[in-house]
Protein backbone atom coordinates (compact mmCIF):
# COMPACT_ATOMS: atom_id res chain seq x y z
CA UNK A 1 0.00 0.00 0.00
CA UNK A 2 1.16 3.55 -0.80
CA UNK A 3 -0.34 6.46 1.13
CA UNK A 4 -0.05 10.24 1.06
CA UNK A 5 -1.39 11.96 4.16
CA UNK A 6 -1.75 15.74 3.69
CA UNK A 7 -2.03 17.61 6.97
CA UNK A 8 -2.64 21.35 7.17
CA UNK A 9 -2.80 23.36 10.39
CA UNK A 10 -5.77 25.59 11.29
CA UNK A 11 -7.58 24.86 8.02
CA UNK A 12 -11.16 26.13 8.19
CA UNK A 13 -13.67 23.91 6.43
CA UNK A 14 -15.95 26.92 5.92
CA UNK A 15 -13.31 28.35 3.56
CA UNK A 16 -13.62 25.41 1.17
CA UNK A 17 -16.19 25.52 -1.62
CA UNK A 18 -17.13 21.85 -1.27
CA UNK A 19 -18.11 22.55 2.35
CA UNK A 20 -20.15 25.59 1.35
CA UNK A 21 -17.39 28.20 1.61
CA UNK A 22 -17.87 31.38 -0.41
CA UNK A 23 -14.93 33.46 0.81
CA UNK A 24 -12.72 32.54 -2.16
CA UNK A 25 -12.44 30.07 -4.98
CA UNK A 26 -10.69 26.85 -3.97
CA UNK A 27 -10.41 25.02 -7.31
CA UNK A 28 -7.96 22.39 -6.14
CA UNK A 29 -9.91 21.52 -3.03
CA UNK A 30 -12.85 21.18 -5.44
CA UNK A 31 -10.75 18.79 -7.56
CA UNK A 32 -9.95 16.86 -4.41
CA UNK A 33 -13.64 16.59 -3.46
CA UNK A 34 -14.42 15.21 -6.92
CA UNK A 35 -11.76 12.50 -6.55
CA UNK A 36 -12.31 11.58 -2.90
CA UNK A 37 -15.01 10.81 -0.37
CA UNK A 38 -15.78 13.89 1.71
CA UNK A 39 -16.72 13.43 5.36
CA UNK A 40 -19.23 16.04 6.51
CA UNK A 41 -19.20 15.39 10.26
CA UNK A 42 -15.50 15.18 11.07
CA UNK A 43 -14.33 16.61 14.40
CA UNK A 44 -11.22 17.33 16.38
CA UNK A 45 -10.23 15.48 19.55
CA UNK A 46 -7.60 16.90 21.88
CA UNK A 47 -6.46 20.49 21.49
CA UNK A 48 -4.39 22.26 20.32
CA UNK A 49 -1.53 21.36 17.91
CA UNK A 50 0.53 18.62 19.61
CA UNK A 51 -2.32 17.09 21.64
CA UNK A 52 -4.15 16.76 18.32
CA UNK A 53 -1.17 14.97 16.80
CA UNK A 54 -0.91 12.64 19.76
CA UNK A 55 -4.53 11.66 19.07
CA UNK A 56 -3.66 11.03 15.42
CA UNK A 57 -0.64 8.90 16.32
CA UNK A 58 -2.22 6.88 19.12
CA UNK A 59 -5.87 6.56 18.12
CA UNK A 60 -7.10 7.76 21.49
CA UNK A 61 -7.88 11.04 23.24
CA UNK A 62 -5.11 12.57 25.31
CA UNK A 63 -6.73 15.68 26.80
CA UNK A 64 -8.46 13.85 29.64
CA UNK A 65 -5.11 12.94 31.19
CA UNK A 66 -2.61 15.61 30.28
CA UNK A 67 -2.02 18.83 28.41
CA UNK A 68 0.41 19.59 25.58
CA UNK A 69 3.21 17.06 25.60
CA UNK A 70 5.23 14.44 23.73
CA UNK A 71 4.23 10.94 22.78
CA UNK A 72 4.57 8.71 25.83
CA UNK A 73 6.63 5.48 25.94
CA UNK A 74 3.42 3.47 26.22
CA UNK A 75 1.64 5.23 23.33
CA UNK A 76 0.95 3.34 20.14
CA UNK A 77 2.19 5.43 17.22
CA UNK A 78 0.89 4.51 13.78
CA UNK A 79 4.05 5.51 11.82
CA UNK A 80 6.16 3.47 14.23
CA UNK A 81 3.85 0.47 13.95
CA UNK A 82 3.93 0.77 10.17
CA UNK A 83 7.72 1.17 10.22
CA UNK A 84 8.18 -1.93 12.38
CA UNK A 85 6.00 -3.84 9.91
CA UNK A 86 8.11 -3.01 6.86
CA UNK A 87 6.12 0.03 5.68
CA UNK A 88 8.54 2.87 5.00
CA UNK A 89 7.33 6.06 6.70
CA UNK A 90 8.52 9.57 5.89
CA UNK A 91 7.54 12.95 7.36
CA UNK A 92 7.89 16.29 5.62
CA UNK A 93 7.02 19.20 7.87
CA UNK A 94 7.67 22.83 8.72
CA UNK A 95 5.78 22.47 12.00
CA UNK A 96 8.47 23.55 14.44
CA UNK A 97 6.53 22.40 17.52
CA UNK A 98 7.83 18.90 16.76
CA UNK A 99 11.28 20.11 17.73
CA UNK A 100 10.40 21.77 21.02
CA UNK A 101 10.41 20.08 24.42
CA UNK A 102 6.73 19.19 24.16
CA UNK A 103 6.94 17.53 20.75
CA UNK A 104 10.33 15.90 20.42
CA UNK A 105 9.12 12.30 20.27
CA UNK A 106 6.82 12.52 17.25
CA UNK A 107 9.11 12.89 14.23
CA UNK A 108 11.39 10.12 15.50
CA UNK A 109 8.65 7.55 15.03
CA UNK A 110 9.14 7.79 11.24
CA UNK A 111 11.90 6.10 9.24
CA UNK A 112 13.02 9.51 8.03
CA UNK A 113 11.95 13.13 8.09
CA UNK A 114 12.64 16.48 6.44
CA UNK A 115 12.24 19.56 8.65
CA UNK A 116 11.75 22.84 6.79
CA UNK A 117 12.72 25.91 8.83
CA UNK A 118 11.27 29.39 9.23
CA UNK A 119 7.63 29.21 10.28
CA UNK A 120 6.24 31.63 12.87
CA UNK A 121 8.58 31.74 15.90
CA UNK A 122 10.87 28.92 14.83
CA UNK A 123 14.28 29.86 16.36
CA UNK A 124 15.95 29.65 12.98
CA UNK A 125 18.15 32.60 12.07
CA UNK A 126 20.48 34.01 14.71
CA UNK A 127 20.18 37.79 14.85
CA UNK A 128 21.52 39.06 18.17
CA UNK A 129 20.70 42.70 17.44
CA UNK A 130 17.66 42.89 15.14
CA UNK A 131 16.95 46.17 13.32
CA UNK A 132 14.44 47.34 15.91
CA UNK A 133 13.48 50.66 14.38
CA UNK A 134 12.94 49.21 10.91
CA UNK A 135 10.83 46.38 12.33
CA UNK A 136 8.74 48.88 14.31
CA UNK A 137 7.88 50.61 11.06
CA UNK A 138 7.21 47.38 9.17
CA UNK A 139 5.05 45.43 11.67
CA UNK A 140 1.93 46.31 13.60
CA UNK A 141 2.68 47.01 17.25
CA UNK A 142 0.31 44.25 18.37
CA UNK A 143 2.58 41.55 16.89
CA UNK A 144 6.01 42.90 17.68
CA UNK A 145 8.14 42.25 20.75
CA UNK A 146 11.88 42.42 20.24
CA UNK A 147 12.80 43.14 23.83
CA UNK A 148 12.11 39.58 25.00
CA UNK A 149 13.88 36.78 23.12
CA UNK A 150 11.53 34.25 24.72
CA UNK A 151 8.42 35.95 23.38
CA UNK A 152 6.41 34.35 20.57
CA UNK A 153 6.80 37.44 18.41
CA UNK A 154 10.58 37.68 18.59
CA UNK A 155 11.62 35.41 15.73
CA UNK A 156 8.84 36.06 13.23
CA UNK A 157 10.16 39.35 11.80
CA UNK A 158 13.67 37.90 11.80
CA UNK A 159 12.59 34.79 9.91
CA UNK A 160 10.63 36.93 7.45
CA UNK A 161 13.85 38.71 6.46
CA UNK A 162 14.91 35.47 4.80
CA UNK A 163 11.67 34.81 2.94
CA UNK A 164 12.07 36.97 -0.16
CA UNK A 165 10.53 34.97 -3.00
CA UNK A 166 7.69 32.48 -3.25
CA UNK A 167 10.16 29.58 -3.35
CA UNK A 168 11.46 30.67 0.07
CA UNK A 169 8.15 30.16 1.90
CA UNK A 170 8.33 27.14 4.23
CA UNK A 171 5.06 25.62 2.99
CA UNK A 172 6.25 25.89 -0.62
CA UNK A 173 9.48 24.13 0.37
CA UNK A 174 7.45 21.44 2.15
CA UNK A 175 5.46 20.58 -0.93
CA UNK A 176 8.59 20.64 -3.08
CA UNK A 177 10.14 18.13 -0.66
CA UNK A 178 6.99 16.00 -0.74
CA UNK A 179 7.01 15.93 -4.55
CA UNK A 180 10.68 14.99 -4.44
CA UNK A 181 9.77 12.00 -2.26
CA UNK A 182 7.05 10.98 -4.72
CA UNK A 183 9.35 11.31 -7.70
CA UNK A 184 12.01 9.16 -6.03
CA UNK A 185 9.65 6.52 -4.66
CA UNK A 186 6.53 6.42 -6.84
CA UNK A 187 7.54 3.07 -8.36
CA UNK A 188 8.24 1.48 -4.98
CA UNK A 189 5.59 -0.11 -2.80
CA UNK A 190 4.76 -0.13 0.91
CA UNK A 191 5.37 3.46 1.99
CA UNK A 192 3.55 6.19 3.90
CA UNK A 193 4.24 9.89 3.32
CA UNK A 194 2.96 12.49 5.80
CA UNK A 195 3.24 15.81 3.99
CA UNK A 196 2.45 18.47 6.54
CA UNK A 197 2.60 22.25 6.62
CA UNK A 198 2.01 24.81 9.36
CA UNK A 199 -0.05 26.92 6.96
CA UNK A 200 -2.68 28.36 7.16
CA UNK A 201 -1.78 28.78 10.86
CA UNK A 202 -0.99 32.32 11.86
CA UNK A 203 0.91 34.48 11.01
CA UNK A 204 -1.06 34.83 7.79
CA UNK A 205 1.87 35.54 5.49
CA UNK A 206 1.45 34.53 1.84
CA UNK A 207 3.24 35.42 -1.41
CA UNK A 208 2.03 38.66 -2.93
CA UNK A 209 0.36 37.04 -5.96
CA UNK A 210 -2.14 35.44 -3.60
CA UNK A 211 -2.57 38.49 -1.40
CA UNK A 212 -3.12 41.02 -4.21
CA UNK A 213 -6.51 39.52 -5.04
CA UNK A 214 -7.96 40.48 -1.66
CA UNK A 215 -7.67 44.24 -1.24
CA UNK A 216 -8.70 46.07 1.92
CA UNK A 217 -8.76 49.70 3.04
CA UNK A 218 -6.08 49.05 5.65
CA UNK A 219 -2.92 51.13 5.08
CA UNK A 220 -0.89 50.46 8.23
CA UNK A 221 2.13 48.23 8.92
CA UNK A 222 2.01 44.49 8.35
CA UNK A 223 -0.91 42.99 10.28
CA UNK A 224 -1.17 39.23 9.84
CA UNK A 225 -1.09 37.75 13.34
CA UNK A 226 -4.35 38.00 15.33
CA UNK A 227 -4.28 37.94 19.10
CA UNK A 228 -5.78 35.03 21.02
CA UNK A 229 -8.26 37.50 22.40
CA UNK A 230 -11.60 39.19 21.87
CA UNK A 231 -11.96 41.21 18.68
CA UNK A 232 -10.96 44.78 19.55
CA UNK A 233 -9.49 45.85 16.21
CA UNK A 234 -10.96 48.48 13.91
CA UNK A 235 -13.13 47.43 10.98
CA UNK A 236 -10.23 47.93 8.57
CA UNK A 237 -7.86 45.92 10.76
CA UNK A 238 -10.33 43.06 11.00
CA UNK A 239 -10.73 43.06 7.22
CA UNK A 240 -6.95 43.02 6.79
CA UNK A 241 -6.45 40.04 9.07
CA UNK A 242 -9.22 38.08 7.35
CA UNK A 243 -7.86 38.94 3.90
CA UNK A 244 -4.41 37.70 4.89
CA UNK A 245 -5.89 34.41 6.10
CA UNK A 246 -7.87 34.01 2.87
CA UNK A 247 -4.68 34.64 0.88
CA UNK A 248 -2.96 31.88 2.83
CA UNK A 249 -5.85 29.51 2.06
CA UNK A 250 -5.35 30.37 -1.61
CA UNK A 251 -1.68 29.42 -1.27
CA UNK A 252 -2.65 26.12 0.37
CA UNK A 253 -5.08 25.46 -2.47
CA UNK A 254 -2.33 26.07 -5.00
CA UNK A 255 0.07 23.75 -3.17
CA UNK A 256 -2.57 21.04 -3.03
CA UNK A 257 -2.89 21.43 -6.78
CA UNK A 258 0.76 20.43 -7.27
CA UNK A 259 0.09 17.10 -5.53
CA UNK A 260 -3.09 16.48 -7.51
CA UNK A 261 -1.24 17.28 -10.73
CA UNK A 262 1.44 14.76 -9.81
CA UNK A 263 -1.18 12.11 -9.08
CA UNK A 264 -2.78 12.80 -12.48
CA UNK A 265 0.47 12.82 -14.45
CA UNK A 266 1.85 9.64 -12.85
CA UNK A 267 -1.36 7.60 -12.51
CA UNK A 268 -0.99 7.39 -8.73
CA UNK A 269 -4.77 7.18 -8.42
CA UNK A 270 -4.42 3.53 -9.44
CA UNK A 271 -2.39 2.42 -6.43
CA UNK A 272 -1.99 5.26 -3.91
CA UNK A 273 -4.31 6.45 -1.15
CA UNK A 274 -4.70 10.16 -0.43
CA UNK A 275 -6.09 11.58 2.82
CA UNK A 276 -6.34 15.26 3.77
CA UNK A 277 -7.39 16.91 7.02
CA UNK A 278 -6.27 19.39 9.66
CA UNK A 279 -5.67 19.45 13.41
CA UNK A 280 -8.33 22.10 14.17
CA UNK A 281 -10.07 25.17 12.81
CA UNK A 282 -9.66 28.83 13.65
CA UNK A 283 -11.93 31.67 14.70
CA UNK A 284 -11.91 34.77 12.52
CA UNK A 285 -14.13 37.05 14.55
CA UNK A 286 -17.08 34.69 15.01
CA UNK A 287 -18.57 35.01 18.50
CA UNK A 288 -16.32 38.06 18.82
CA UNK A 289 -13.17 35.91 19.08
CA UNK A 290 -9.87 35.41 17.32
CA UNK A 291 -8.00 32.11 17.10
CA UNK A 292 -8.49 29.30 19.64
CA UNK A 293 -7.64 28.08 23.19
CA UNK A 294 -9.56 30.50 25.42
CA UNK A 295 -13.12 30.48 24.20
CA UNK A 296 -15.70 27.69 24.09
CA UNK A 297 -15.09 25.05 21.46
CA UNK A 298 -17.37 26.40 18.76
CA UNK A 299 -17.66 24.57 15.45
CA UNK A 300 -15.36 27.10 13.79
CA UNK A 301 -12.66 25.31 15.79
CA UNK A 302 -14.08 21.82 16.25
CA UNK A 303 -15.76 20.92 12.94
CA UNK A 304 -13.02 20.22 10.41
CA UNK A 305 -12.61 18.87 6.86
CA UNK A 306 -11.68 15.32 5.93
CA UNK A 307 -11.18 13.93 2.43
CA UNK A 308 -10.30 10.28 1.78
CA UNK A 309 -9.30 8.50 -1.41
CA UNK A 310 -8.53 4.78 -1.60
CA UNK A 311 -7.87 3.11 -4.96
CA UNK A 312 -10.13 0.20 -4.02
CA UNK A 313 -13.03 2.64 -3.76
CA UNK A 314 -12.34 4.88 -6.75
CA UNK A 315 -15.88 4.28 -8.01
CA UNK A 316 -17.14 6.17 -4.94
CA UNK A 317 -15.31 9.35 -5.95
CA UNK A 318 -17.27 12.54 -5.31
CA UNK A 319 -19.51 11.02 -2.65
CA UNK A 320 -20.04 12.33 0.85
CA UNK A 321 -20.44 10.64 4.22
CA UNK A 322 -22.42 11.95 7.18
CA UNK A 323 -21.21 9.56 9.87
CA UNK A 324 -19.55 11.29 12.86
CA UNK A 325 -15.79 10.84 12.78
CA UNK A 326 -12.81 12.49 14.41
CA UNK A 327 -9.03 12.55 14.27
CA UNK A 328 -8.56 9.58 16.62
CA UNK A 329 -10.03 7.51 13.77
CA UNK A 330 -7.08 8.20 11.48
CA UNK A 331 -4.64 5.90 13.27
CA UNK A 332 -6.71 2.70 13.00
CA UNK A 333 -7.60 3.68 9.43
CA UNK A 334 -3.94 3.89 8.41
CA UNK A 335 -3.23 0.54 10.07
CA UNK A 336 -6.20 -1.23 8.48
CA UNK A 337 -5.30 0.20 5.06
CA UNK A 338 -1.99 -1.64 5.41
CA UNK A 339 -3.57 -4.82 6.84
CA UNK A 340 -1.97 -4.29 10.23
CA UNK A 341 -3.53 -5.17 13.55
CA UNK A 342 -5.10 -2.41 15.60
CA UNK A 343 -3.83 -2.38 19.22
CA UNK A 344 -6.37 -2.99 21.93
CA UNK A 345 -5.70 0.43 23.50
CA UNK A 346 -7.04 2.24 20.42
CA UNK A 347 -10.44 3.90 20.81
CA UNK A 348 -10.79 5.26 17.30
CA UNK A 349 -12.51 3.33 14.52
CA UNK A 350 -11.21 2.48 11.07
CA UNK A 351 -12.90 4.60 8.43
CA UNK A 352 -12.47 2.01 5.69
CA UNK A 353 -15.87 0.61 6.61
CA UNK A 354 -17.50 3.89 5.50
CA UNK A 355 -15.85 4.23 2.09
CA UNK A 356 -18.11 1.89 0.14
CA UNK A 357 -21.40 3.20 1.49
CA UNK A 358 -22.84 5.74 3.91
CA UNK A 359 -23.37 3.55 6.96
CA UNK A 360 -25.81 5.17 9.37
CA UNK A 361 -24.27 4.68 12.80
CA UNK A 362 -24.84 6.62 15.98
CA UNK A 363 -21.34 7.83 16.79
CA UNK A 364 -20.34 10.87 18.80
CA UNK A 365 -17.14 12.92 19.06
CA UNK A 366 -15.67 13.98 22.42
CA UNK A 367 -13.19 16.84 22.32
CA UNK A 368 -11.56 19.56 24.41
CA UNK A 369 -8.51 21.09 26.07
CA UNK A 370 -6.96 19.68 29.21
CA UNK A 371 -8.40 21.72 32.08
CA UNK A 372 -11.00 23.41 29.89
CA UNK A 373 -14.56 22.60 28.95
CA UNK A 374 -15.43 19.11 27.77
CA UNK A 375 -17.48 18.94 24.58
CA UNK A 376 -19.44 16.37 22.64
CA UNK A 377 -21.26 16.31 19.31
CA UNK A 378 -23.30 13.70 17.46
CA UNK A 379 -23.60 15.94 14.39
CA UNK A 380 -27.10 17.02 15.44
CA UNK A 381 -26.32 18.81 18.69
CA UNK A 382 -23.21 20.02 20.47
CA UNK A 383 -22.90 20.20 24.22
CA UNK A 384 -20.26 22.21 26.11
CA UNK A 385 -19.80 21.18 29.73
CA UNK A 386 -18.08 23.06 32.55
CA UNK A 387 -18.29 22.41 36.30
CA UNK A 388 -20.83 24.62 38.02
CA UNK A 389 -18.04 26.28 40.01
CA UNK A 390 -15.59 26.55 37.14
CA UNK A 391 -14.92 30.23 37.76
CA UNK A 392 -13.64 29.36 41.21
CA UNK A 393 -12.30 25.93 40.35
CA UNK A 394 -9.93 25.13 43.17
CA UNK A 395 -9.65 21.36 43.01
CA UNK A 396 -6.24 20.09 42.27
CA UNK A 397 -5.83 18.99 38.69
CA UNK A 398 -3.30 16.30 37.91
CA UNK A 399 -1.36 15.41 34.79
CA UNK A 400 -0.47 11.78 34.21
CA UNK A 401 2.76 11.30 32.32
CA UNK A 402 6.18 9.74 32.02
CA UNK A 403 7.35 12.68 29.90
CA UNK A 404 7.07 15.79 32.11
CA UNK A 405 7.47 18.56 29.55
CA UNK A 406 5.19 21.39 28.59
CA UNK A 407 5.21 23.10 25.23
CA UNK A 408 8.62 24.73 25.46
CA UNK A 409 9.98 23.74 28.85
CA UNK A 410 10.20 20.99 31.42
CA UNK A 411 7.62 20.78 34.16
CA UNK A 412 8.65 23.22 36.86
CA UNK A 413 10.52 22.02 39.91
CA UNK A 414 7.51 22.96 42.03
CA UNK A 415 5.32 20.76 39.87
CA UNK A 416 7.78 17.87 39.97
CA UNK A 417 7.97 18.05 43.75
CA UNK A 418 4.30 17.00 43.83
CA UNK A 419 4.93 13.91 41.69
CA UNK A 420 3.78 10.53 42.95
CA UNK A 421 3.47 7.24 41.11
CA UNK A 422 -0.02 6.34 39.96
CA UNK A 423 -1.19 2.85 39.16
CA UNK A 424 -1.39 2.01 35.45
CA UNK A 425 -4.33 3.13 33.36
CA UNK A 426 -5.87 0.67 30.94
CA UNK A 427 -3.86 2.17 28.07
CA UNK A 428 -0.41 2.45 29.71
CA UNK A 429 0.42 -1.24 29.18
CA UNK A 430 0.78 -2.09 32.85
CA UNK A 431 3.19 0.81 33.35
CA UNK A 432 2.62 3.18 36.31
CA UNK A 433 2.81 6.90 35.52
CA UNK A 434 3.68 10.05 37.40
CA UNK A 435 0.76 11.96 38.87
CA UNK A 436 1.76 15.61 38.92
CA UNK A 437 -0.20 18.48 40.41
CA UNK A 438 -0.96 21.32 38.03
CA UNK A 439 -3.79 23.64 38.95
CA UNK A 440 -5.39 25.11 35.85
CA UNK A 441 -6.86 28.47 36.78
CA UNK A 442 -8.15 31.30 34.67
CA UNK A 443 -4.87 33.08 35.34
CA UNK A 444 -2.77 30.21 34.02
CA UNK A 445 -0.21 31.82 31.68
CA UNK A 446 -0.16 28.78 29.44
CA UNK A 447 -3.54 29.61 27.94
CA UNK A 448 -4.24 32.97 29.56
CA UNK A 449 -7.19 31.25 31.16
CA UNK A 450 -10.56 30.23 29.74
CA UNK A 451 -13.46 32.60 29.13
CA UNK A 452 -17.23 32.14 28.77
CA UNK A 453 -17.16 29.03 30.92
CA UNK A 454 -20.85 28.21 30.83
CA UNK A 455 -22.32 24.85 29.90
CA UNK A 456 -24.45 25.09 26.77
CA UNK A 457 -26.36 22.90 24.30
CA UNK A 458 -26.85 23.89 20.65
CA UNK A 459 -29.12 22.50 17.93
CA UNK A 460 -26.88 22.35 14.84
CA UNK A 461 -29.79 21.90 12.40
CA UNK A 462 -31.65 24.99 13.58
CA UNK A 463 -28.71 27.01 14.85
CA UNK A 464 -25.57 26.11 12.88
CA UNK A 465 -23.84 29.27 14.12
CA UNK A 466 -24.28 28.16 17.77
CA UNK A 467 -25.77 31.48 18.78
CA UNK A 468 -28.77 30.39 20.89
CA UNK A 469 -28.27 27.84 23.69
CA UNK A 470 -31.17 25.47 24.33
CA UNK A 471 -32.80 25.44 27.74
CA UNK A 472 -34.13 21.89 27.70
CA UNK A 473 -33.12 20.01 30.84
CA UNK A 474 -34.16 16.63 29.47
CA UNK A 475 -32.09 17.08 26.32
CA UNK A 476 -29.15 18.53 28.24
CA UNK A 477 -29.15 15.53 30.55
CA UNK A 478 -29.21 13.22 27.54
CA UNK A 479 -26.00 14.75 26.17
CA UNK A 480 -24.40 15.04 29.57
CA UNK A 481 -24.96 11.32 30.13
CA UNK A 482 -23.68 10.58 26.62
CA UNK A 483 -20.54 12.56 27.50
CA UNK A 484 -20.05 10.74 30.81
CA UNK A 485 -20.40 7.37 29.06
CA UNK A 486 -17.73 8.23 26.46
CA UNK A 487 -15.40 9.64 29.12
CA UNK A 488 -15.69 6.46 31.18
CA UNK A 489 -14.77 4.37 28.14
CA UNK A 490 -11.49 6.34 28.00
CA UNK A 491 -10.50 5.38 31.58
CA UNK A 492 -10.37 8.96 32.96
CA UNK A 493 -8.69 10.14 36.16
CA UNK A 494 -11.04 9.81 39.11
CA UNK A 495 -10.84 13.50 39.98
CA UNK A 496 -12.03 14.50 36.50
CA UNK A 497 -15.39 12.80 36.95
CA UNK A 498 -15.61 14.28 40.45
CA UNK A 499 -14.66 17.82 39.46
CA UNK A 500 -16.80 18.02 36.33
CA UNK A 501 -19.81 15.85 37.21
CA UNK A 502 -19.72 15.18 40.96
CA UNK A 503 -19.28 11.46 40.30
CA UNK A 504 -17.22 9.50 42.83
CA UNK A 505 -15.47 6.32 41.73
Amino acid sequence: MKTVFLLFDSLNRRMLNSYGGKYLETPNFNRLAEKTIQFNNHYIGSMPCMPARRDMHSGRLSFLHRSWGPLEPFDNSFPELLRLNNIYTHLVTDHYHYFEDGGATYHNRFNSYDFIRGQERDPWKAMVQPPLERFKEKYHKSQLNLNDREHSYYFYPINSEFIKEEKDFPSVKCFASGLDFLQRNKDADNWFLQLETFDPHEPFFAPERFREKYKTNYRGPRLDWPQYERVTESEDEVAELKANYIALIALCDSLLGTVLDYFDENNLWNDTALILTTDHGFMLGEHDWWAKNRMPMYNEIAHIPLFMYHPDYKNNAGETRNVVTQNVDLMPTFLSMNDKNIPKEVKGKSLLQFLEKNIDENYSALYGYWGGGINISDGKYTYFHYPENYDQLSQDRFQYTLMPTHMRQFFSLDELKTATMHEPFSFTKDIPVMKINRIQKKSDPGFKGYVDTKSALYDLQKDSGQLNPINDDKLINKYKNMMIDVIKKNDPPKELLLNYFGIKI
